[in-house]
């Protein structure tokens, strides 16, 4: 049977059906399969008790009394180092190690790390459905180095991905980390596309609610819930310091910073006349990525609730002093 080694019973009870029955009901009987049966055709049954043993190492051994006496007390000590790390040091070390021992070098520490090192945390990888989830975080884009009429554009890149299709939308934030800035961010997204997912997650908001009271955190609290009912999804936040609850954004965030750089090289310049070109620019990149994920965005399409009939507030009201 397939996954299963011919035992000398099986080779027995084959040989013997075969003296009056075909291949395929000898196999049957036996208990294997046709292709290990026509395999026994061709080639002189040996019973597997008969063969020999597989063959050991056919050179010496290039770690041996190393690796247990030099790399494991170095791992004891620190578990998190790297093989490459262990490597070098060895070298030098042992100045008369072969170079070509690496490979042998790190398939050993990753073994011995499987083993004996630090338990890793579960990630129960999930199946996405269609209309579920939308993700939305922001990402510093200092690194970008883009400028407006020659003076750096200091900002932030609100995201928002559909996790199912991968649909993408991004926008420039000139200011902080805020609930207007994920209000406005947002809504944009869900009417580009054209619809809301059932379910909407952010990250933890940090920078929204760094600084504030109580009372201001805790209606920034109800603000973002109310949002979210507008448009009929349910609210969710990760777990702080906990990335891969929000990887499906996450991981997207390089890849977008990526393709923008890409976009600027290209361009040949980083300087931009205003924020409106800039912004502009940034829509062109995000466009041309979600034109090849067209099919499965239209599919995600037919799936998203349906929007209200008006945009909701998307600005903070103060009361100003004359």
């Amino acid at each position: 049977m397939p996954g299963r080694h011919l035992t000398d019973h099986q080779l027995r009870l084959y040989m013997s059906n075969r003296q009056n029955h075909s291949v395929t009901l000898s196999a049957a009987r036996a208990g294997i399969g046709r292709t290990t049966a026509y395999r026994l055709e061709q080639d002189p049954p040996v019973p597997p008790s008969a063969e020999k043993p597989r063959r050991g190492r056919r050179r010496p051994d290039p770690l041996a009394g190393i690796f247990d006496e030099t790399v494991v007390p170095m791992l004891l000590a620190a578990p998190e180092l790297r093989p490459v790390a262990v490597f070098e040091e060895l070298l030098r070390r042992h100045p008369d190690l072969p170079p070509n021992v690496r490979r042998t070098l790190e398939r050993r520490v990753r073994q011995w790390q499987a083993v004996n090192g630090q338990a890793q945390e579960l990630i129960f990888r999930q199946r996405h459905e269609p209309g579920r989830m939308g993700l939305s975080d922001f990402s510093d884009m200092r690194e970008l180095a883009v400028t407006v009429a020659g003076v750096p554009l200091k900002h932030l890149l609100y995201h928002f991905r559909l996790v199912y299709s991968g649909f993408e939308h991004a926008h420039v934030v000139l200011g902080g980390e805020s609930f207007v800035a994920l209000a406005e961010g947002l809504q944009n997204a869900l009417w580009t596309i054209g619809g809301a997912p059932s379910e909407h997650r952010s990250d933890s908001l940090s920078a929204a609610y760094r600084n504030l009271g109580l009372e201001t955190a805790e209606d920034l609290t109800r603000r973002y819930a109310a949002l979210c009912e507008d448009y009929g999804m349910i609210p969710t936040r990760n777990n702080r310091g906990v990335a891969h609850e929000n990887g499906s954004v996450e991981s997207s965030h390089g890849h977008l910073a990526r393709r923008l750089v890409d976009a600027l090289l290209l361009r040949g310049s980083r300087d931009f006349d205003d924020v409106l070109a800039y912004r502009a620019f940034v829509d062109e990149v995000v466009g041309r990525h979600n034109a090849r994920h067209a099919a499965r965005i239209e599919t995600e399409r037919t799936t998203l609730r349906a929007l209200p009939a008006v945009r909701t507030a998307d600005y903070e009201e103060t009361t100003g002093r004359p």
